[in-house]
């Protein structure tokens, strides 16, 4: 990759924890840490502001095939999720999933992808953009 190509990511906009339950950890999150809850999200998600990062706490059945990960995950702010995931794709990244829409709300559109780090974490990239 030529340096004029090269990725750098400075801002991680939401880490997502994988939880055996969301009530208990919503409970925990809110009344124990005091973090200020934003919204939930089908299937088993819920959003809470941590000082300008989205802590997003992943239940069972939104954890994937399996429903049970054991990794938290980074996702990391960029503002051109299409060409910042294709350039880590280039460098050799294995992908996971390739950018999507994961919302629409309030005229923004809430874009994810990932890659592996090769050690067995996932990287997360995310995407917050004015709806097409």
């Amino acid at each position: 990759m030529a340096p004029s190509d090269a990725v750098s990511l400075s801002r991680i906009k939401q880490i997502a924890i994988p939880v055996h339950s969301v009530d208990e950890a919503k409970a925990f999150y809110r009344d124990t840490l005091g973090l200020r809850h934003l919204f939930d999200a089908p299937p088993a998600l819920s959003f809470f502001d941590c000082g300008g990062v989205q802590l997003m706490l992943a239940g069972p059945d939104a954890q994937g095939k399996d429903g049970d990960q054991q990794h938290a995950v980074l996702f990391y702010d960029v503002s051109d999720i299409k060409t910042t995931h294709a350039r880590i794709k280039s460098a050799g990244a294995k992908c996971l999933e390739e950018p999507r829409i994961i919302t629409r709300m309030n005229g923004r559109e809430i874009w994810i992808s990932s890659i592996s780090d090769g050690q067995g974490n996932v990287v997360g990239l995310m995407s917050d953009v004015p709806a097409a």
